[in-house]
């Protein structure tokens, strides 16, 4: 998996950017599944010194844009790949509070909220009712590791 296109072949839906997210969060399903936050444009961000993430339990969750520039991946769509074993609206509303500067428990894929165009970023879900979300992402992990000569997505520091 590499692109929106390949996103939506996948059977990934919502495809809403980060602002008009934070007014339609309803739309999201209450059901477990995966998310990916996209990037319309593969060209080389620009990034904040300080973000919009939260301190969650007091710990700053900016890094040196040095560490941003590291982890980029070019000449692909994909910045996250996520998942929850419950609620994705909850899970994708965490996300975003996180984003809002709020100190909610969402670390992963922090990276995102330096980035100077994060509002305009793309969340899209895919409903899981057989699969298990965590086998679900780390074989897509696992899938653009090997497209991006064992890369992970750049705001996926584990796995």
């Amino acid at each position: 998996m590499n692109t929106l296109e390949d996103a939506r072949a996948w059977g990934f839906v919502g495809f809403k950017t980060v602002a008009a997210l934070k007014k339609e969060v309803d739309c999201i399903p209450q059901t477990k599944g995966v998310y990916l936050v996209l990037r319309k444009e593969i060209s080389f961000p620009e990034f904040a010194e300080v973000g919009r993430g939260g301190f969650f339990k007091g710990k700053d969750p900016n890094v040196d844009i040095t560490v941003l520039k590291n982890n980029w991946v070019t000449g692909t769509n994909i910045l996250y790949i996520g998942m929850t074993g419950s609620s994705l609206r909850r899970r994708i509303k965490q996300y975003m509070q996180f984003g809002e500067g709020k100190p909610v428990g969402h670390r992963g894929g922090c990276y995102i909220w330096q980035m100077e165009d994060c509002d305009r970023l793309i969340i899209c879900w895919k409903e899981l009712a057989e699969e298990l979300p965590g086998e679900y992402e780390t074989m897509l992990i696992r899938s653009f590791k090997d497209a991006h000569d064992g890369r992970r997505p750049f705001a996926n520091r584990n796995k």
